[in-house]
């Protein structure tokens, strides 16, 4: 498997590349921004893309979205509880100062229980409302990997004091679906360094 992160825009959203070695497919997760790298790591590997996926929509994690699904013709996957925060990109665009991107149709609705294929790796989708409304995360069972976009990260979690955010709804996201998995696994987080579910377990703070 192929797996790149790109840390992208002025808040630095990790975005991923996965890519599958045989069938040269590609999910993007969370373009913010930067495309022209996230299209130059595509074309250096060789791959194409079968979907972007957004894990909540934030402008920093889904203001690409349209530049690349315009360049891929890759359908966007998004969940609908999240449909009011895009609707409002240009109300976020203010909040940091920065021009509206454009905006494109969500294809796909990412819903809890949801698999997605690359190849022969499978991920699932997992609705963790708490950030925003729609927040989700991807587990890999295969690889030990959980892209959790801004729902968990290293000793910390999500904000939520921003729209569509609730703190009962992301402890309990975290702690019913997240603290779940198994310990090795790595957390790939939206913002900063990787952790693991068990490394959070035991000294995260803010889940004692």
């Amino acid at each position: 498997m192929i797996h790149e992160i790109l840390p992208v825009g002025m808040l630095q959203c990790n975005c991923s590349i996965f890519g599958d070695e045989t069938t040269r497919e590609a999910i993007v997760i969370d373009p913010g921004d930067n495309i022209p790298q996230i299209t130059a790591v595509l074309e250096r590997h060789g791959l194409s893309v079968k979907e972007i996926i957004i894990t909540h929509a934030h402008i920093d994690h889904i203001g690409g979205a349209a530049r690349l699904k315009a360049l891929t013709g890759a359908p966007v996957r998004m969940n609908a509880n999240d449909q009011p925060l895009y609707d409002h990109l240009d109300v976020q665009a203010g909040w940091l100062g920065m021009e509206t991107p454009e905006r494109t149709d969500i294809d796909t609705p990412g819903r809890d229980g949801d698999t997605v294929k690359l190849g022969e790796t499978e991920m699932h989708i997992m609705h963790t409302p708490g950030h925003t409304q729609g927040s989700l995360c991807l587990w890999m069972p295969a690889q030990a990997t959980l892209v959790a976009g801004d729902t968990l990260f290293r000793d910390s979690i999500g904000r939520t004091d921003l729209p569509g955010g609730d703190g009962r709804k992301i402890l309990e996201s975290i702690h019913t679906k997240l603290l779940t998995l198994p310990g090795e696994t790595r957390v790939i987080c939206g913002h900063g360094p990787d952790t693991t579910i068990g490394r959070e377990r035991e000294r995260n703070p803010f889940l004692r």
